[in-house]
């Protein structure tokens, strides 16, 4: 039974935006599993706009553009929250989620599939087709994320180029053809392609980049780290908040500057703003100072050598000292 979602603009700018959840049809040989890969809702999940501007495009592909290849990556940094915004698109409108890290340990084999050999219960042998990653993903509703696109192979790519473009189908060594259903998206996410330390990347080839529609994923502001920071935890200080957003926007953009006398190479990921730090409070809410203990024990270990001078720049300017008393009350 399909379900309406309703989709807001963030700054009321744009109108709501309507779309009915997606059916897995029971007669699917594998749906209890294309079940269990239906996400579940973050509660804590705070929509910094991007769950909208997916609604946009998927309204223009449920639309008139049904038949236009127009496949999104989102291209950021790390810890920006790019695979987080793709899952939890999945989770509202109730598609199964499938996502494929693109590492160069990954074949065309194992995205595709391949031929291989299975016992006949009579002593012998026989040839069986198994389905790859991407291939069994496609064979039912789905919402296919391919990870870490510039860190694949050529051989890995160019085995894709006949699904992203208007051929819209994957041709098996078999001569099978598993054509793009309407209810398959295929997203895509990546790092920035530049001097940073992302070991594996590369350029994407153009031929392949020409597939993809490529939108940026920046770093959450202040005001949105601590919107995140006051959803997720309720009983943390508001001081507490505040110094942890403030140090995450002034290390990220030391990241982020063209400078190379000032610019670090380690930014504060959401993984550290809303895990680590906060797991450290806890664990040091007893001591006279529990955001300096959090700093050093879960934040800074987690930082190149060579870039702690300037962390440490950062935490003189933005805190100095952190609040008294317990974190959380």
């Amino acid at each position: 039974m399909t379900d309406v979602v309703t989709f807001t603009h963030p700054t009321g700018e744009g109108p709501d935006i309507k779309l009915t959840t997606v059916e897995v049809d029971p007669a699917l040989p594998d749906y209890d599993l294309r079940l269990e890969h239906i996400p579940i809702p973050d509660p804590d999940y705070v929509d910094l706009g991007m769950l909208y501007k997916l609604a946009q495009l998927e309204q223009v592909r449920r639309g008139p553009f049904a038949h236009t290849p127009l496949h999104l990556a989102l291209r950021g940094h790390m810890g920006t929250g790019k695979d987080h915004d793709l899952e939890q698109f999945a989770a509202l409108l109730k598609v199964p989620h499938y996502r494929i890290p693109l590492t160069g340990e990954v074949r065309d084999i194992t995205l595709i599939g391949s031929v291989k050999l299975h016992g006949d219960g009579k002593g012998g042998t026989e040839s069986r087709w198994e389905d790859g990653d991407i291939t069994r993903a496609l064979r039912g509703p789905a919402l296919v994320n391919l990870s870490e696109l510039n860190a694949a192979g050529a051989e890995t790519l160019f085995a894709l180029h006949g699904l992203l473009d208007r051929h819209r189908a994957l041709e098996l060594p078999t001569g099978e053809m598993i054509r793009l259903r309407d209810d398959v998206r295929v997203f895509g996410t990546l790092n920035p392609t530049d001097l940073r330390d992302y070991a594996g990347t590369q350029t994407l080839n153009k031929a392949f980049a020409d597939r993809w529609i490529i939108w940026e994923k920046d770093f959450p502001d202040e005001d949105q780290l601590t919107a995140m920071l006051k959803r997720r935890y309720g009983n943390l200080g508001e001081e507490y908040i505040a110094l942890i957003a403030r140090l995450a926007v002034e290390v990220n953009a030391s990241f982020t500057s063209s400078d190379a006398r000032t610019r670090v190479e380690t930014p504060m990921s959401l993984r550290s703003v809303l895990d680590r730090f906060p797991a450290g409070l806890h664990v040091n809410n007893h001591r006279r100072d529990p955001l300096r203990s959090a700093w050093e024990d879960f934040i800074l270990p987690h930082i190149d050598a060579f870039d702690r001078d300037h962390y440490e720049t950062v935490w003189a300017a933005v805190a100095r000292v952190g609040p008294k008393g317990p974190a959380f009350s």
